[in-house]
C-alpha cells in the first residue's frame, strides 16, 4: 500500500510543478532582433573604417618626407580615377619620362 501512496504523491507533485513551466516567457521579437543585429553590423563597419584610417595615418607617419609626398600624390590620382581602373591611360604609360 505504501508504494501506491508514494507513487500518487510523486505524480501529484510532478503534475502541479509542471504547470508553471508551460507558460513561455516573452522573448525579443524577430524584428527587434534583426534591428539589433543591423545596428551591431553598422557599428562594426564604422569601427573597422576608423581603424583602417588610423592604420593608414600611422603608416604614412612612419615614412620619410619624400615618400609621404609620393604616397599622397598617388592616392589623389587613384581617387580621381576611381576603383578598378589604371591610374594612367596606356599611351601615357608608353611615353612616360624616366627619372
Amino acid at each position: 500500500m505504501r508504494p501506491v501512496l508514494l507513487r500518487s504523491i510523486i505524480l501529484v507533485l510532478t503534475i502541479s510543478g509542471a504547470t508553471p513551466v508551460l507558460a513561455q516567457d516573452e522573448g525579443i521579437s524577430q524584428r527587434k532582433q534583426e534591428k539589433i543585429l543591423a545596428q551591431k553590423a553598422k557599428e562594426e563597419k564604422k569601427e573597422k573604417a576608423r581603424q583602417d584610417k588610423e592604420n593608414r595615418k600611422r603608416h604614412l607617419g612612419l615614412q620619410d618626407k619624400g615618400t609621404q609626398k609620393r604616397m599622397k600624390k598617388h592616392a589623389r590620382r587613384a581617387d580621381r580615377h576611381g576603383p578598378g581602373r589604371h591610374r594612367d591611360p596606356w599611351p601615357a604609360r608608353l611615353f612616360r619620362r624616366k627619372r
